[in-house]
């Protein structure tokens, strides 16, 4: 298969504008280790916690949830909170993310601890869609 110019051509950004500072104002991807450990806020500026983890749906290789953790000193005694993927919003220039989520909301909310991870499989999606519910979102898989 022979390309055409207009295919061939790659397109260049201009010699005066810094890619890599356009990519950190503007990513359209990220390394997930490059995430765990920011600063989750709300909305209002509120630290709800940080991103302690991403699950990924081994399926569709979507992000099924990220994981909050909130609370506690050191891991211990921390909550951690499952929350939408779709539900957070990225704060480049911050190193953070935001969930618009009042503060009480998401102390109100289902979570787990670090010894009892929920399990989620094909078969019985009823705690991860309880977890969707929860924030108003679809679950991504329906």
């Amino acid at each position: 298969m022979e390309l055409t110019k207009e295919q061939a051509v790659k397109p260049t950004m201009p010699a005066t504008q810094n890619t890599s500072t356009t990519q950190k104002r503007n990513p359209r991807v990220l390394s997930a280790t490059t995430a765990i450990g920011d600063k989750i806020k709300n909305a209002a500026g509120e630290d709800l916690g940080e991103l302690k983890e991403l699950m990924i749906d081994v399926n569709s290789g979507q992000i099924a949830y990220a994981v909050l953790s909130f609370g506690g000193f050191l891991g211990l005694g921390e909550k951690l909170f499952a929350i939408p993927w779709q539900a957070l919003t990225l704060d480049a220039k911050h190193h953070a993310f935001i969930l618009d989520i009042d503060k009480e909301k998401l102390e109100n909310a289902p979570g787990f601890d670090n010894d009892n991870w929920p399990e989620t499989t094909e078969a019985d999606d009823t705690w991860l869609a309880g977890v969707y519910d929860y924030y108003g979102y679809g679950p991504y898989w329906r």
